[in-house]
């Protein structure tokens, strides 16, 4: 009887025992998480690219033109730089620099208003406007950069040397001429009094031999 007591026991602890191990193995597992992708990211914009024009590509030495710049930061300072490459060999008036560009003698003054490098500022839209006389023959590379935004334009323009003007007639080129056809005139006057004087001397000399 004691016997079977204690087996009893036994079994009721290996069972208590059991259970929950049982309901521990009974359990789902964690899975692991799914791998999450991100989302497919829309392609960048291109970037702002700024622009630099002149209205006229070809000028003569003394006329002006107008650079205009586009696509420049809002209100921003624009540094332009003017950098000349010789058309041909310095013509008659014309000096060399060291690197090779060429510099028109004329008049300090005149120099002065044709800066190789000067600034501009931008209005809100980012663009800007100059009136640029040069001073130089040659071809002008203009190179625009924006101080904040860094964006950069650049366009050319080709400087002829200054063109001869069409001078009119005026009295002292017809000075000459007049004075060739004043002497034929006053020959001819002279040649005409001559004629008359020659016919009335024969006229009268031929009545008196009758």
């Amino acid at each position: 009887m004691r016997l079977s007591r204690i087996i009893m026991a036994l079994t009721v602890g290996l069972a208590v025992v059991a259970v929950p191990a049982a309901a521990g193995a009974a359990q789902p597992q964690p899975q692991p998480s799914p791998t999450v992708t991100d989302p497919p990211q829309p392609p960048p914009y291109p970037p702002v690219l700024a622009s630099l024009t002149v209205n006229r590509p070809t000028i003569f030495l003394g006329e002006t033109v107008i650079l205009t710049g586009r696509n420049f930061g809002p209100n921003e300072t624009v540094d332009i730089v003017v950098s000349v490459t010789p058309l041909a060999a310095p013509a008659a008036g014309t000096a060399r620099r060291s690197d090779g560009s060429t510099v028109a003698m004329t008049p300090v003054a005149f120099q002065a208003s044709a800066p190789l490098s000067f600034t501009a500022r931008t209005n809100s839209q980012g663009v800007f406007t100059r009136r640029y006389t040069p001073s130089v023959t040659g071809l002008l590379t203009f190179t625009a950069t924006g101080r904040e935004s860094g964006r950069t334009g650049e366009t050319q323009l080709r400087v002829l040397p200054k063109r001869k003007p069409h001078l009119p007639v005026t009295g002292s080129s017809l000075d000459t001429p007049m004075k060739v056809g004043g002497g034929l005139v006053a020959a001819g006057a002279i040649l005409l009094l001559g004629a008359f004087a020659w016919r009335r001397r024969n006229r009268f000399g031929a009545g008196g031999v009758n």
